[in-house]
């Protein structure tokens, strides 16, 4: 029992750290969490203008996450799932910040990134 509480509780800190990717381009900036604020209301009014694969697959993986959270004993294969589907678009931002090169960035996405290591790591321990 206590091995799928630690598990849900990784799972609610990965939701809440891919939200907390740093964007920064040209003067502007903005957090991960506005930016799937304005794709879900996009879905609801213009879905064609949101249907691209960059949110679409992230989103899908945060919602596999959040699945694995009402389960009595945690999916490994939709929490791999979530993690790979969240990591696409962790991995491109990671390159950019790389690239930049802007440590806030890479800062912002460090954390995602060392969770879902201990996170797999633990899952492979159990």
């Amino acid at each position: 029992m206590k091995d799928e509480i630690k598990i849900k509780l990784l799972n609610v800190i990965l939701i809440i750290f891919s939200l907390m990717g740093y964007l920064e381009w040209g003067g502007n900036h903005q957090y991960l969490f506005d930016i799937e604020f304005e794709v879900i209301s996009k879905l609801l009014t213009t879905p064609t203008e949101a249907l691209q694969p960059l949110v679409i697959i992230p989103l899908a993986g945060q919602m596999m996450l959040a699945y694995t959270l009402y389960q009595s004993e945690p999916n490994r294969i939709l929490i791999h799932m979530g993690i790979a589907c969240i990591g696409f678009l962790m991995l491109f931002i990671l390159i950019a910040g790389i690239m930049g090169p802007n440590f806030k960035i890479i800062g912002s996405i460090l954390p995602f990134i060392l969770t879902s290591i201990y996170t797999i790591l633990t899952l492979k321990k159990i």
